[in-house]
């Protein structure tokens, strides 16, 4: 009988093994729709750095494609899908932001006899026109001159200090601006290059006026044609700035005359001096004169003056997620983690208690900062699946879904070579990832939704085989 139970164990462990062999890496991979996989093949992509979903978004069915579905992987900037859902839902989407701002003093012959106060509270998209007309409505209380100080009261956001080019070595490119609760312009010099053939030079227009920052107002020409020796796509390369001293931009080189206007945006070397100086240049700038300083400090406890009110939320989702734009996605974040002060950590906190509430007490992605900016988020296509089938669910899906590039036609995806613009995604790409989820409209009449996320050094190769996949979803109505 002993023998008999040994002889059967072996049985089930020989019959096992053989399952488990027709389930390999290999024999999965030849289940993934054709065109997807010949894109792979190409892309020189192992089929076990790449998870794959695509399900009814209603729920009613199993999966029509599911592969490593449940792995953690990264995501990039497609985690910002977790953020703008979790904000539809806490927030509204007629959930707007407030700059109040106060005036401390009389106003005696056109001077405020006391201080200016603006207080930041986590404002997304407080650009430089929205500065312009806030400085402006001091103006039409009758202040054309402060004696006092204008304070800046970032406090509603507790963050740590951070260093700009430590996530990818690139602290002047507008995306590594740090979050902060009075975001101005994205902390950000906006320069515009207009050539002038009569004189020689290109004018270089700074916004905003940074105060105390000496700016190179003009460049010499070159000869040089659009498409000739790549003189326009490589012009940032040819003009050699230095912005090495936070008080002084300066060009060594030469802008290509026939390159017409460019605009080049980068961060400000010193994020910290950003808001006070450039409140006061523009102040400056409008004809405004300031016998105090521009200085950080607390607001009063009263009503205040006026204030500002920023984009709904639902309008805001649009620039987070077609442009995937990751300041204003941090902004977002630290938002949900309010009241003050609000910390990353109270934001992952609020997250993390929706996402229990909402979708599961105990399968929880690991979020970092909202944006995707990250080496530490992972979340798994499955779980980003439940996601979007939550959202389609949900009064506010409409707001979501519009918030999403269109396939072919606008955001991260205009130029996709996707055979269809029936599709609505998030995309997300970092070094070693490339992601997108998001949802398809079938020539069925049928929505999907769709996910894919690859981790490998070489994803960025991997973009045909996710074209392939989103046309390969569209197309239910015919033979798989």
């Amino acid at each position: 009988m002993q023998t008999l139970k040994l002889s059967t164990r072996q049985f089930v462990q020989t019959l096992l093994c053989a399952v488990a062999s027709l389930f390999s890496a290999s024999t999965l991979a030849q289940a993934l729709p054709e065109p997807v996989m010949m894109a792979l093949n190409r892309a020189q992509m192992p089929t076990d750095a790449v998870a794959l979903l695509v399900l009814e978004a209603d729920g009613r069915s199993a999966p029509r494609l599911s592969h490593r579905a449940d792995q953690p992987m990264n995501p990039a900037s497609v985690m910002k899908l977790v953020t703008t859902t979790a904000a539809l839902e806490l927030l509204g989407p007629a959930y707007t932001w407030r700059t109040p701002v106060w005036v401390d003093g009389p106003v005696v012959n056109g001077v405020l006899q006391g201080n200016v106060i603006i207080q930041g509270q986590g404002d997304p998209k407080l650009v430089l026109e929205k500065v312009w007309l806030l400085l402006r409505r001091l103006q039409g209380l009758g202040i054309h001159s402060i004696a006092g100080d204008i304070v800046l009261d970032s406090g509603l956001f507790a963050l740590p200090d951070t260093n700009a080019a430590e996530f990818d070595g690139e602290p002047l490119r507008p995306y590594n601006a740090a979050p902060d609760a009075l975001l101005v312009n994205f902390k950000s010099v906006v320069m515009t290059f207009a050539p002038d053939p009569l004189t020689g030079r290109a004018s270089v227009q700074y916004d905003p006026p940074l105060w105390g920052v000496k700016f190179q107002t003009s460049v010499p020409l070159s000869p040089g044609k659009p498409g000739q020796n790549g003189a326009c796509n490589d012009y940032r390369a040819s003009l050699k700035a230095d912005f090495s001293d936070s008080e002084k931009i300066r060009f060594n080189g030469s802008y290509a005359a026939g390159c017409g206007e460019k605009v080049w945006s980068i961060a400000y070397a010193d994020p910290n001096s950003y808001n006070t100086r450039a409140i006061e240049g523009l102040w400056r700038s409008m004809g405004g004169q300031l016998t105090g300083t521009v200085r950080n400090g607390s607001a009063p406890q009263g009503p205040a003056t006026f204030e500002l009110t920023s984009p709904t939320l639902a309008e805001v989702i649009r620039d987070i997620n077609k442009f995937s734009n990751n300041v204003m996605a941090q902004q977002l974040f630290l938002t949900l983690g309010l009241p003050a002060p609000a910390t990353p950590a109270s934001a992952r906190g609020a997250v993390r208690q929706w996402w229990q509430r909402r979708i599961s007490a105990t399968d929880v992605p690991s979020i970092d900062n909202g944006s995707g900016l990250s080496r530490h988020n992972r979340i798994s296509a499955q779980q980003l699946g439940q996601l979007l089938q939550l959202a389609y669910a949900s009064p506010t899906m409409p707001e979501l879904m519009s918030s999403l590039s269109l396939v072919g036609v606008d955001g991260t995806l205009k130029r996709s070579l996707a055979n269809s613009a029936s599709a609505h995604l998030k995309t997300g790409s970092l070094k070693d990832v490339t992601a997108l989820a998001g949802y398809v409209h079938a020539a069925s009449g049928k929505r999907y939704v769709i996910v894919a996320i690859v981790n490998h050094p070489n994803a960025a190769a991997v973009r045909p085989a996710l074209d392939a996949l989103i046309d390969w979803a569209v197309r239910d109505n015919q033979t798989q």
